[in-house]
Parts: structure tokens; sequence; C-alpha cells
């Protein structure tokens, strides 16, 4: 992914992590044009399967979807660094022009097993993931908000987290929803300027069911 760098808070807010973690220093999660995976980073064949621009809530502006790359991203989300393993784990992005970013994050675990205990991981640093951003950065405020399961899969689990800096006057809103299929694991993020009444979190919802269907 593309690094975009910004200086000011309002700017960086299109990272999915938001400012939720090392606010001075964030980067942009979406990247600023869809680039042609590089050589060995495509999606394999019998990897799972990735939403596309098309399955994203509305925007907007239109959705630009990034190629499927093996590995962790560059720029990962803060709320999720250090508990998406990179072994067996494949990324996407997607941006559009106008502060709405998002992105998918998918792991096969060895097993079922191990996929249970990372989809319980990964729940558990969003749900936390406020909390230590405070505690980084005392000028962040906030609200993390629980909206319930997706029947899809093995079952998703949907989250919003609100967050402003009141001196700046600047808010965001960001989406994430953490689901599981046998031993295939999968986070969607998304994020944009805002708060969460202004946030589609019925068609993330949508998404998310998308998601999950697609794994397989």
């Amino acid at each position: 992914m593309n690094r975009i760098r910004t200086t000011t808070r309002t700017a960086r807010t299109a990272a999915l992590a938001l400012a939720l973690a090392g606010a001075a220093a964030a980067a942009s999660l979406v990247p600023a044009a869809a680039s042609p995976a590089p050589a060995g980073t495509a999606r394999p064949a019998h990897a799972p399967g990735f939403l596309t621009a098309a399955h994203l809530p509305t925007a907007l502006t239109p959705w630009t979807a990034g190629p499927v790359t093996r590995g962790l991203p560059p720029e990962g989300s803060a709320c999720l660094a250090g508990a998406v393993p990179a072994r067996g784990t494949s990324h996407r992005d997607f941006r559009t022009e106008l502060d709405t970013g998002a992105r998918q994050t998918t792991t096969v675990a060895a097993g079922e097993a191990q996929a249970v205990r990372l989809a319980r991981t990964l729940r558990r640093a969003v749900a936390t993931c406020l909390e230590r951003s405070k505690a980084q950065d005392p000028g962040l405020v906030g609200e993390t908000r629980y909206h319930g399961t997706v029947d899809a899969g093995d079952g998703a689990h949907v989250y919003s987290i609100d967050t402003a800096y009141p001196e700046a006057g600047a808010t965001d809103i960001a989406l994430f929803s953490v689901g599981r299929d046998g031993r295939i694991v999968t986070v969607v993020e998304w994020g944009q300027l805002g708060d969460l009444d202004g946030a589609p979190l019925d068609g993330f919802r949508t998404t998310t069911r998308t998601a999950l269907a697609r794994l397989r």
C-alpha cells in the first residue's frame, strides 16, 4: 500500500485505524491509486475469495479496489497491530476520493481450533483498541460500541469506534467486523470522517455477510 503522509488529524482520518494510536505519526490506510500487484504477491487460485469494490457500502464517490496481496499490509491497522499473524494472511485495500477507506484482511489458520482462537484474539483487539489508544494519546476521546453478530459462515461480530480530537474539531468513525468460516478468519475495516450517525452500518453488515460467503 502506498503511504500517504498527512499533516493534520482531519486528513489523516482516512486511515481505518483512524487516530486510534500514535496520532501524530499515523498514515493513511488507503492507497493513492490501485496499482498492479508486485510479482509474487497476487492471490493464488486456491486462496480465499475477497470482497470487490462493488461489495462495499455505497459512498459519495466510487470505490477503487487495490490488489489482493499476500502478507500483512505495510501500514497496518493500529487496532490490530500484533494480533494478525503474517503466515497465511492476505489483504486488500479499498479507497474513495472523499475521505473513506476500507480493508479486508484474511488469515487461513492451520486448523479450526487455531482459527477460533485467532478470531477471539482479533475481537478482543478491536474491543480494547480505543482504551489502549487513549493511554497513548490523552487528547483522544471516543466510544466503542458492539453491534451484535452477522449470521454468515461460523458467525461475525460487528463493532464501531467513534473518535474525536475536541481541540482540533476532528471526528472519525470506524466500523470493524471479525468473522470466521472453518479455519479462515477475516476482518473487514471501514472508516471515514464523521460520526456513527453518518456510517452505513446496515450496508457494512451486508458487506460482512458477503465477505464470509466469498471465503470458500
